[in-house]
């Protein structure tokens, strides 16, 4: 979280909820069938719950998540599984309160966990936990996350650093690769592949011997996974973005707002998926960092 804070969009400029509504309706006749809602953080969103199971009520959607930083979760949790929701992520970069705290500029790590043991609880699975691994700041916590996997059922995700938006300082040294993380908690104990899934996306499964829990590791930057990626993001000011790392969007929110017929909503989503690059430019000369922060663009 960049210290002064992030532009906040005026409420007139988000899509409503029976927008979104409407837009994964008509996407579900085109066969998409799994949606997770992200952030910025969902959670602060009045009548969340009730949008959540209205989705839930969608026939073509077979797989409903829902990515949050955690603080809110606990008072959540109960209400947000008896909505529909199936499953949970949650973002968290360290496991020492202070660091927690210089990162998110908030004094919050105990009611994430807390957030965390009541998802548990009440049924939410799976708990993936996503930790952004960077190079000076959280690299020493590797394999820390990864014993929590020995005896709690968690699936803990890691993700190389990014480069998104104007705030951040992205450098190539500050990018730990996937590689060397995996060699890491090969230290821990021998890592167990897990075939994938359809609902898997770009996370390469594997399991400590012995453990409850998994290891996902999602290589964006090393890893050229872009041949096999099934995702479409909609951001909260109604676009569609197909790859985080481009600026391309394609506007939805304008043609709901002047009269689109949902021919003309399916239309626009064949747009955005002929557009969708063969792969992303990083390490390439013609390689420009994405100008949204991450929180709206949805991670």
């Amino acid at each position: 979280m960049p210290e002064e804070g992030i532009p906040l969009i005026p409420h007139e400029e988000i899509l409503t909820y029976e927008e979104i509504l409407r837009i994964v309706r008509v996407f579900a006749t085109e066969g998409i069938s799994k949606v997770r809602l992200t952030g910025g953080e969902p959670l602060v969103r009045k009548g969340i719950v009730d949008f959540l199971f209205h989705l839930s009520q969608i026939e073509e959607i077979r797989d409903l998540s829902l990515t949050t930083n955690g603080i809110l979760l606990k008072e959540f949790a109960h209400d947000l599984k008896k909505a529909g929701l199936k499953r949970i992520n949650i973002s968290l970069d360290s496991l020492r309160k202070e660091r927690f705290c210089q990162i998110t500029r908030r004094d919050n790590y105990d009611r994430v966990w807390a957030g965390i043991e009541e998802a548990s609880r009440v049924g939410l699975s799976p708990i993936k936990i996503n930790m952004v691994a960077i190079q000076g700041l959280n690299d020493d916590e590797i394999e820390s996350f990864a014993t929590l996997t020995l005896h709690l059922p968690l699936i803990i995700r890691y993700i190389e650093y990014m480069p998104s938006g104007n705030g951040e300082e992205w450098k190539e040294s500050n990018l730990l690769t996937i590689p060397r993380i995996k060699a890491r908690l090969e230290s821990i104990g021998k890592l167990i592949p897990i075939p994938s899934d359809r609902w898997d996306g770009p996370a390469k499964r594997f399991r400590i011997e012995g453990a409850l829990g998994e290891i996902g590791l999602i290589g964006a930057i090393t890893s050229h996974f872009c041949e096999d990626c099934n995702r479409l993001r909609l951001t909260p000011d109604g676009k569609i973005r197909t790859c985080l790392f481009s600026d391309e969007e394609i506007d939805v929110k304008e043609l709901l707002r002047t009269g689109g017929s949902d021919q003309d909503l399916k239309e626009r989503l064949l747009v955005a998926l002929r557009k969708k690059p063969q792969r992303h430019s990083i390490h390439t000369p013609q390689f420009k960092k994405c100008q949204r922060n991450m929180s709206a663009i949805g991670g």
